[in-house]
């Protein structure tokens, strides 16, 4: 007992320590400016509040800390949007472990979004976008020679900004990252999220409006710190506090890190956050294209989107379900087909645990999603338009193919359909009410604005906000314990003594597991109430905004009206105009065209994608790229188009690949590479085969003499070179690969007949003639054979 209570004591004076440094922290954090909480060394390179229409963003380039390569400008740059919920900026970049870092570890150049602040007066989120447009020009200035535009990463409320951009400038962005984004406000499912039922328990957004002219203009983003908070009470009122009490001799360090940025309170514009509310949260208009600018001009339809879009969401994120951050997929299309026509790509990767924080803050999450993401990332821009799931794997010790992995992590890119994202949903039918709230809150709104908000402006003052902002228990609580109150001199200097006669308890004290036990007991009954007070909101707001008499008089449509999905006219004839467009190309491109051509005929119905074939064709390139250049961009436009031609017309599409690989030897040569490709994972499967005899055929080889043919051989290396511990496929590799890049595969003047002349001939030859690897030991065969773009689905279709 004696153990117990001296810990006790000692314990409790680091725990008040800790506040007490946490006090200092906030206010000189507030004193500096409210910096980003970046680990990072930067350099502001372009200040949006000098815009013509300012705002009060700014481009920041990340300088790479001791340890790091140096940045490579021919790289693919990153680009990182950080949310501006309440918080300041510096998520994304938070520990060395993190996007940023991720990023800087594989030597591409790094930029981050970064904000003020205070926001300039009369900014509106339409300055904003406008500023992030101006910033990914500047950054696709930086770096005109890299391997392909911006990969942008959007974090939570960063992600439907980036959407927002890449929808109105898709010729700005790479592949894009919506992490832990909300874009289907409505959706979730039955009993939980219950974050979506707070617009229309409080009457709509008028609240918004409220906050923002009691702030005398501004909107105090403590507000939305709050909300977060309320969703956890146990965390918040007892885990949190306890976990520091607890581990107060290790935790005060990545506790007083984290809460410099929770504590960093910035503020909005009104109009800023009335328009985040009414758009967004209860409209849910992003996903609906009823988003324009304010002349009218421009309008956001998310599929004008060009570039790959990647979505990571977790099962254990209270904020941002995963229902939130996929169901825009189903709203902008009926099924894959119609993803595939409108030619886009779209990957989804699920976590199974992680809350929303630690999409951005997690070491594992950063060295394993975002690190896989980021090696993958010119693999995905390749991706034949249609719908992934990523699904990331610890690499088995037999699995074949290990030499073209990176990593200890293997990433394969599965085939899904609409239906897939659908059924991670309950039903939509629940997202009726919403529509409900949608309507009540317009009616609330106009009038709040027509009779409360005139007198609230005219009666508030920055004196009065001020003192509002500083009253707020997020602000009141760091700086009452904290150097401004004289009481706590004495604080400082106890704790250093406490900590020079330190004496933890052993933790099999029975007193300090009975303490152990109730505060679990303390944090399961906090649950328990967040629990039965989420379900009395649910009840509560069902009764309310699912009543047909409200919707009736509110001019809602009943909920037993099913939604209408109809193509527009100018869709069906973009689509025909595509189809007209395409049909020269069936028998006219380049050996290059030839090639991909032929590994999508024989890949139909695979299904599944990952990364081991990719990497040996781009080996192969970076090897024989001064001999025969090929970028990845006249890659992917290479595959994009023979996809639409394979799907159009698959039989036609096999016909013509006798007048694109006109010659007896670059035929042989993509038929091996072909082979060698499927094999790369292991037994070809039958179907699969039974397509390579149909491509022998129509090529006029010998499919029996062709497989047990091969090229010659590079000379071999000296024996002192050579592992002998090696398997036999990862011997053999090495030993072709050279020998089949200097192949001349076809004549450097052939003639193309291809309208599109982004591919040149010499640099079509290269890939069939060296990217050939021998087949891999099927000794631990992975899930499905891979290529490099699929075309297929599960029921085989092109």
């Amino acid at each position: 007992m004696f153990d117990y209570w001296l810990d006790a004591c000692q314990r409790g004076i680091l725990y008040w320590d800790t506040l007490y440094q946490r006090g200092a922290t906030y206010l000189q954090h507030c004193e500096s400016g409210k910096p980003p909480v970046l680990v990072f060394d930067y350099a502001i390179i372009m200040d949006g509040r000098d815009l013509p229409d300012p705002a009060n963003y700014a481009l920041a380039a990340i300088q790479p800390p001791a340890g790091c390569p140096a940045t490579d400008p021919a790289k693919r740059p990153f680009v990182v949007i950080d949310p501006r919920a309440g918080h300041g900026p510096g998520i994304g970049g938070f520990k060395m472990d993190s996007e940023i870092g991720i990023a800087l570890q594989q030597g591409h150049p790094c930029y981050f979004v970064m904000f003020f602040p205070q926001p300039v007066p009369g900014q509106t989120i339409e300055s904003v976008a406008k500023a992030e447009g101006h910033f990914l020009k500047r950054v696709n200035e930086l770096h005109p020679d890299s391997d392909g535009k911006p990969f942008v990463i959007g974090n939570c409320q960063g992600g439907w900004a980036l959407a927002m951009l890449a929808s109105v400038a898709p010729e700005l962005v790479g592949p894009i990252l919506l992490a832990g984004s909300p874009l289907s406000y409505w959706a979730g499912v039955r009993g939980k999220n219950p974050m979506r039922y707070a617009g229309g328990l409080t009457g709509g957004t008028w609240t918004a409006s409220l906050a923002g002219d009691l702030g005398n203009g501004h909107f105090d983003g403590a507000h939305l710190v709050e909300n977060f908070e309320k969703l956890d009470p146990a965390n918040t009122l007892w885990k949190k506090a306890y976990n520091l009490y607890a581990k107060v001799d290790t935790e005060p360090k990545r506790y007083l890190d984290f809460e410099r940025w929770w504590g960093g309170h910035y503020l909005l514009n009104k109009a800023e956050m009335e328009w985040i509310s009414q758009k967004l949260f209860v409209g849910n208009e992003l996903v609906q294209g009823k988003i324009a600018s304010h002349d009218g001009k421009m309008r956001v339809d998310m599929r004008n989107i060009r570039s790959p879009i990647m979505v990571f969401a977790s099962w254990g994120d209270n904020i941002t379900p995963p229902q939130q951050a996929l169901n825009w997929i189903a709203d902008l299309y009926d099924n894959v087909e119609d993803i595939r026509n409108n030619e886009q790509t779209i990957v989804y990767c699920l976590h199974n645990k992680v809350g929303h924080l630690g999409i951005f803050v997690s070491a594992g999450v950063a060295n394993k999603e975002h690190s896989e993401f980021a090696s993958a990332l010119d693999l995905i821009d390749v991706l034949a338009p249609g719908l992934y799931e990523a699904v990331i794997e610890d690499i088995a010790p037999d699995a074949p193919g290990q030499e073209y992995i990176e990593g200890r992590y293997i990433i394969r890119f599965e085939a899904r359909d609409v239906s897939d994202i659908l059924a991670l949903d309950d039903g939509r039918e629940d997202e009726r009410a919403f529509e409900v709230v949608k309507r009540v809150s317009e009616i609330n709104q106009g009038v709040y604005d027509r009779f409360v908000s005139p007198a609230l402006r005219a009666a508030s003052n920055e004196a009065s906000a001020r003192l509002l902002r500083e009253l707020h228990p997020a602000r009141f609580e760091r700086a009452l314990i904290s150097p401004r109150n004289p009481w706590l001199w004495w604080l400082p200097g106890l704790a250093a003594q406490v900590r020079e006669q330190r004496r933890p308890v052993s933790e099999d004290n029975p007193l300090w597991q009975w303490q152990e036990r109730v505060s679990g007991w303390i944090g399961q009954s906090l649950d328990r109430y967040r629990d039965s007070r989420d379900a009395a909101q649910e009840q509560l707001f069902r009764a309310i905004y699912e009543s047909p008499q409200l919707a009736t008089l509110v001019g809602v449509p009943p909920a037993g009206e099913p939604r209408s999905q109809s193509l527009t006219w100018e869709t069906r004839e973009l689509a025909r105009l595509k189809r007209e467009a395409l049909d020269p190309s069936f028998e006219h491109g380049t050996l290059a065209d030839g090639f991909v051509r032929l590994m999508l005929y024989v890949s139909i119905g695979i299904g599944v994608v990952d990364e081991r074939p990719f990497n040996a064709i781009r080996r192969v390139m970076r090897d024989v790229r001064h001999e025969y250049p090929l970028t990845l961009m006249q890659l992917k436009d290479i595959v994009r188009h023979q996809v639409a031609l394979v799907r159009l017309d698959a039989p036609r599409a096999l016909r013509g690949l006798a007048r694109l690989l006109p010659d007896a030897r670059p035929r042989h040569q993509a038929w091996l590479l072909a082979r060698d490709l499927l094999a790369l994972n292991g037994p070809i499967p039958a179907e699969h085969q039974a397509r390579l005899d149909e491509v022998a055929k129509v090529l006029e080889l010998d499919a029996d003499a062709a497989s047990r043919s091969a090229l010659p051989a590079a000379p071999a290396k000296p024996a002192a070179e050579e592992k002998p511990a090696q398997p036999a496929a990862k011997r053999s590799a090495p030993a072709k690969k050279p020998a089949m890049a200097k192949a001349p595969a076809a004549k450097p003047d052939q003639p193309s007949k291809s309208p599109r002349s982004s591919a040149k001939p010499a640099a079509a030859k290269a890939k069939p003639a060296s990217a050939r690897k021998a087949p891999a030991k099927a000794n631990g065969q992975a899930p499905g054979a891979s290529t490099l773009a699929d075309v297929g689905n599960k029921q085989g279709k092109a």
